[in-house]
């Protein structure tokens, strides 16, 4: 859709940075549409190509208001790079700002509070390798434990050190987060971990004994898995393919 969303750019705004405004705003938009939020809490974040600054959303704001423009652009220490009536959320600017100052390999990171990831959240076992999707996140899940209202910057070096070079992380007793080299690949991991958590809860309330694979095929199907993702597009395809929905929706998210 990259011809689609250049018919809209602003001249004041670079090719590439207006490229990824309307791809996050898109993913606000799809967040929305699948009940991926917290009304006007939670948080997608996007790197601006070449910087160090990103792309937040306008605290305030419902997911179904994100445009393009009115994403805010902020430095890694909170500061906004361009004017805005809007502020960011101090608690998505910590979580996030130490996800991309600790990971130059990541452009977005996607920090959710939806029902069944905040339920396995609380469970000491955290993900299990039950489903076929949740056995393409075995040895790929970090954890952090929860410390209360993510406001204090100190917190933001313990977050990076227990996400490391993980791409998917469970906050225990607070939800999910997931980055990706692209917002396409971010997606992609978010959908499939938000499936296994949804699948995990409902199989776990039928309440009758559960098979669980052993851990030499779940390693197998998560090493699959990873072999797949690294052979094709399949996420650029994913993402692509629902952009299209959302323009279809409302296209207004790319102004």
């Amino acid at each position: 859709m990259r011809n689609v969303f250049e018919a809209h750019r602003p001249v004041s705004c670079p090719v590439d940075e207006w490229q990824v405004r309307c791809e996050l705003a898109g993913a606000y938009r799809l967040f929305a549409q699948l009940g991926w939020h917290e009304l006007i809490y939670n948080h997608i974040t996007a790197r601006v190509p070449g910087t160090e600054h990103f792309l937040i959303n306008p605290f305030g704001l419902m997911y179904r208001e994100v445009t393009a423009s009115n994403l805010l652009k902020i430095d890694l220490d909170g500061s906004k790079i361009e004017p805005s009536p809007y502020s960011a959320n101090p608690a998505g600017f910590i979580v996030h700002s130490a996800v991309h100052a600790a990971r130059h390999d990541v452009a977005c990171v996607m920090h959710t509070h939806t029902t069944a990831g905040q339920v396995v959240a609380c469970q000491r076992d955290g993900l299990l390798p039950l489903s076929f999707t949740s056995v393409f996140y075995t040895g790929r899940v970090a954890y952090h434990d929860f410390e209360g209202i993510t406001l204090e910057r100190e917190e933001s070096q313990r977050l990076a050190a227990d996400l490391g070079s993980k791409n998917v992380m469970i906050l225990r007793n607070h939800g999910l987060l997931v980055c990706g080299a692209s917002i396409a690949d971010a997606f992609a991991d978010h959908y499939l971990l938000q499936r296994a958590c949804e699948v995990q809860i409902a199989a776990q309330a039928t309440g009758v004994a559960l098979i669980q694979p052993s851990d030499d095929i779940a390693t197998h199907a998560a090493e699959q898995f990873d072999l797949s993702a690294r052979k094709g597009d399949q996420n650029r395809m994913l993402f692509d393919a629902m952009l299209r929905w959302t323009w279809e929706l409302n296209a207004d998210f790319c102004r």
